[in-house]
């Protein structure tokens, strides 16, 4: 982690262990942690083993919290693994959070088995690979569903606590491309265009009812090297200066807004600028400045390696 957090503030909460809540790949805390003996982490995944960034996570959260001589443990659902010395406790859930009904019984759960959730951190996502009108109607729902319908579900299961005791975190892991599009992913921006406005919508809300103890960040990163959007490809005189992002560098850069309650990150910085001029141009100097970039069709290679995955997989299966 670069730089240590900022003096804790005081800490507002009930007695009793703090808890992150993380939906998909990530869960968060806040410096006052630094101050609770045994801090813990909920994970909840549909595949949390299979999760590339959570396993960055926990190195990272053990950065934060003093050594002991304690082994980090994961627990829930009856497993246990071995991780580095940290005092942190962590629990794993399965959950579809595409399906409220689901969520809300796992937020419940969670309650019982752990305790109140005093950071959310929404990081579902998903993308289905077609061109809209290639795309089964299914696919899209799908797409809208986990990764913008979920936030309303987790964030009414945790928020009336939050409420309560006036202090908290929200954490919303959106998109680059929940500020600026692009050709061939339309459910997928428009996915995350909605959580961006729930989030900001969310900020003023807290803001007009004035619980300043409950904190939100936006992190919208960058093409992220997870392989989800493996294939896509800008122009190749441009992509040396701008790379798929690795993951343990975009992890750092949320912990380090989330610990500082920066409202808002953009990695790397550059996606600050498109979003600007994108914001002031008229269209048709956008679509230059795309067409300059190789942003235009760069989810073309993706989609194409989607489509030919699909067809392979048919083809084995005799379809």
């Amino acid at each position: 982690m670069a730089g240590a957090p900022p003096t804790a503030r005081p800490d507002r909460r009930r007695p009793g262990r703090p808890t992150a809540g993380g939906v998909s790949c990530e869960g968060r805390c806040n410096e006052s942690w630094r101050l609770r003996p045994r801090p813990t982490f909920v994970s909840c995944d549909l595949c949390p083993t299979d999760c590339h960034v959570t396993h960055f996570l926990y190195l990272l959260l053990c950065s934060i919290f003093s050594p002991s001589s304690g082994l980090l443990r994961t627990a829930g659902n009856g497993e246990e693994e071995i991780l580095p010395h940290c005092n942190l406790q962590v629990f794993t859930y399965t959950c579809d959070v595409g399906k409220r009904e689901n969520v809300y019984l796992t937020a419940e759960r969670v309650r019982k088995e752990v305790g109140e959730v005093s950071v959310l951190v929404n990081n579902a996502g998903v993308v289905s690979g077609h061109h809209l009108l290639e795309c089964p109607d299914e696919l899209i729902e799908r797409t809208m569903m986990v990764n913008c319908h979920a936030h309303f579900w987790t964030t009414k299961a945790f928020l009336p606590t939050m409420l309560e005791i006036n202090h908290g975190h929200i954490v919303t892991v959106a998109s680059s491309l929940g500020l600026f599009s692009t050709a061939g992913v339309e459910d997928y921006c428009a996915s995350k265009f909605g959580v961006v406005g729930f989030h900001e919508s969310l900020s003023h809300e807290l803001k007009a009812a004035e619980k300043d103890g409950i904190k939100t960040t936006l992190v919208c990163p960058y093409l992220v090297d997870t392989g989800m959007f493996r294939g896509c490809r800008i122009r190749k005189e441009i992509e040396p200066f701008l790379p798929p992002l690795k993951p343990d560098y975009c992890v750092k850069q949320a912990m380090k807004a989330i610990l500082t309650d920066q409202p808002m990150i953009c990695t790397p910085r550059l996606m600050y600028i498109v979003t600007f001029m994108k914001s002031i141009l008229p269209f048709e100097a956008v679509v230059c400045m795309y067409r300059f970039l190789g942003a235009d069709k760069c989810m073309y290679p993706f989609i194409a390696q989607r489509k030919q995955a699909t067809n392979n997989n048919e083809a084995k299966n005799g379809i």
